[in-house]
């Protein structure tokens, strides 16, 4: 860890979690922002967001086997209309710089979020993205739970 922005800039920390809890209250459904949580950090490579992330997903009952296709959704039958179009709008606001935001994504998403949907989505999109331009800059390392001892896994 390079070192830890958070104790030393406690108000940053702050402003990304009120638009967290804004995100949160938004009607946009837990499962699909999960998706697009994790989505996101595998793009960015941030290991601490995904290691939260995919906790929290399970923790609220998504299926290992979805998580573990997200790097290949559009292959994959586990996703619905809504996800699909979710996940590719992630990867477009992700990947702003290389890919733009073509139409075809803009109005596969438009078809299953209303505005406000869009505008709650491109807002949770930001907000990840942010949480991973911060973790990855100052290195800062997965919070993973020792689980190796109950799979039975010895040092």
């Amino acid at each position: 860890m390079r070192y830890d922005y958070r104790a030393a800039a406690p108000g940053v920390v702050e402003a990304m979690r009120g638009l967290e809890r804004e995100i949160a209250q938004s009607g946009l459904e837990r499962p699909c922002l999960h998706l697009v949580k994790i989505r996101a950090s595998q793009l960015n490579g941030c290991a601490f967001c995904l290691a939260m992330h995919i906790r929290e997903a399970c923790e609220d009952g998504e299926r290992q086997e979805r998580i573990d296709l997200l790097p290949a959704w559009r292959e994959a039958p586990f996703y619905s209309a809504r996800e699909r179009a979710a996940l590719a709008w992630t990867e477009a606001v992700t990947l702003l710089p290389q890919t733009g935001v073509p139409d075809d994504v803009y109005e596969q998403a438009r078809a299953v979020f209303s505005p406000t949907e869009l505008a709650y989505l491109t807002l949770a999109i930001v907000a990840i993205n942010g949480w991973n331009r911060l973790n990855v800059s100052f290195c800062i390392p997965p919070e993973v739970e020792d689980v190796s001892a109950e799979r039975g896994y010895h040092a």
